[in-house]
């Protein structure tokens, strides 16, 4: 397949379909691939709440610091963080097991479209080259940030290609139920993605052969969900953390972020300028001009009123990955259906169909894919340079002698005196273990953020992990059992 779309793009004369399906396999592998490469380089285990996941994995209490809160995300426990636990316990080597966690969290996307590819059987791969799209098209944009969404997003591909492509028999009722389980115990809003699937199957009617056993699937992995959550319910203090956050977690003012307005105002350009050229000239000369004007804005955008980094906001916008893989999902399926004749009859997804798979929106699709991919490589570039300075000044400060005793203890150190231009790179409740790790778990200071209102660890739990024996010394676990006493 990756042969195939490397002889397509050394001919461009090739179909505007050949083309955008390339573009999609090769980005999306490229992507994978890159994920876990910088994801390594730059350590962005540690960033926001990977700081004190990667810490947990350092200190062998993963479960008992937070994740029995989230039972419901069992699937990354079990796929990332308890194998990295696991090799610090065997190894007694901590930065070794945050490297492990690293690179299990990361290498997620490559693994699901490793196994979407083994399990699609589809004659052009619909469901692999879509996947590789969704890869490139939504991944990035939550990049660096540790949602278990990342997880979500991963394990959808593999679980709708399951349901539309393997034997329907005993053995594929069994491979689906799993691929559903470990679909839903990831997120909560996995949910959404384990019904889309479903669904899709309702597309060749609902007396189709699979959409039986895609049902039973769904119904075995949601008992699974609900027995592992009543087992193990969240404490009082994170069951109402995680009502409000699933309460705002659809929320359309999340989305109102910088860098999904830069998309929105580029592709919509892009697509006006495309629609007027096209009406003077070629569709291919349309294209080109259309992608190469929007280029030359996007590059005196990036030097003279560029002035925000995407950080932060990588959280927020796991909303729209949950959002816009459906619908991605939906259209893989549609195509599949369509190509074995499967598709029931229908004026409204005949026509979108045609539409859709027309040379000028083909055309149009193919530019709109470079831009967003041009977009989303400078903007992880800038993420990962300020990131690296973020991580330059918090060792720095973990190793000095400044002091803001009023904190709560002469070795706390405020977050506050790391410079302005860098603060977009904090996250105010996990900078207490980020510091502890970047000063290889033996700071002189303990940073913390004076405005934080979340604590993880409550003083029971902490003092528990200090008091016994572990990799970590013995002096920062103390720190953190300080902190944590003082607000829990």
């Amino acid at each position: 397949m990756i042969r195939k779309a490397r002889e397509i793009l050394r001919h461009p004369a090739r179909s505007p379909g050949d083309l955008l399906v390339a573009m999609a396999v090769l980005t999306g592998m490229c992507w994978a691939i890159l994920f876990v490469v910088v994801a390594l380089i730059y350590r962005l285990q540690l960033y926001a709440d990977g700081a004190i996941f990667s810490y947990s994995v350092a200190v062998r209490d993963v479960w008992a610091f937070h994740w029995h809160n989230i039972s419901g995300r069992v699937s990354v426990f079990l796929l990332s963080l308890w194998p990295a636990e696991l090799f610090v316990a065997l190894t007694g080597n901590p930065d070794g097991g945050i490297a492990v966690y690293g690179f299990l969290f990361y290498l997620a996307p490559l693994a699901g479209l490793a196994a979407t590819f083994a399990t699609d059987r589809t004659s052009d791969r619909v469901f692999f080259t879509f996947s590789c799209g969704s890869t490139a098209l939504l991944n990035p944009l939550v990049f660096g940030f540790p949602t278990e969404t990342w997880f979500a997003h991963t394990l959808f591909w593999p679980a709708l290609t399951i349901a539309h492509c393997a034997s329907n028999n005993l053995a594929g009722l069994i491979l689906l139920s799993v691929a559903m389980t470990a679909l839903v115990l990831t997120h909560e809003a996995a949910l959404v993605l384990a019904f889309t699937i479903v669904l899709t199957l309702g597309f060749g009617g609902l007396r189709h052969p699979k959409l039986v056993r895609a049902v039973l699937a769904l119904a075995t992995a949601l008992i699974v969900w609900a027995v592992i959550k009543i087992a193990y319910p969240p404490d009082s203090y994170f069951a109402e953390v995680i009502e409000r956050a699933a309460l705002h977690f659809f929320d359309p003012a999340l989305l109102q972020v910088n860098i999904v307005l830069l998309l929105a105002c580029v592709l919509a350009a892009y697509g006006v300028l495309f629609y007027v050229l096209s009406q003077r000239f070629s569709l291919r000369t349309a294209q080109l001009a259309a992608t190469v004007i929007m280029l030359v804005a996007l590059l005196v955008y990036w030097l003279k009123l560029d002035h925000w980094v995407h950080a932060s906001n990588r959280y927020y916008l796991r909303t729209l990955l949950i959002l816009i893989t459906p619908l991605l999902g939906a259209a893989a399926a549609l195509c599949a259906l369509r190509a074995d004749g499967s598709l029931a009859q229908s004026k409204v997804l005949s026509g979108g169909m045609r539409l859709l798979s027309s040379k000028q929106a083909l055309r149009a699709l193919a530019g709109a894919f470079v831009l967003v991919t041009i977009i989303y490589v400078v903007e992880t570039a800038k993420f990962v340079v300020q990131w690296t300075e973020y991580k330059t000044s918090v060792r720095a400060l973990a190793q000095s002698q400044a002091s803001d005793p009023e904190l709560g203890d002469p070795r706390f150190v405020s977050s506050q005196r790391i410079a302005p231009d860098l603060k977009e790179l904090g996250w105010f409740s996990t900078i207490e273990y980020l510091s502890v790790v970047l000063a290889d778990f033996a700071p002189s200071r303990l940073l913390v953020d004076p405005a934080g209102n979340y604590f993880w660890l409550s003083c029971e739990t902490a003092t528990a992990n200090a008091n016994a024996q572990r990799a970590v010394p013995a002096a920062a676990r103390d720190l953190i059992r300080i902190y944590s006493c003082l607000h829990r």
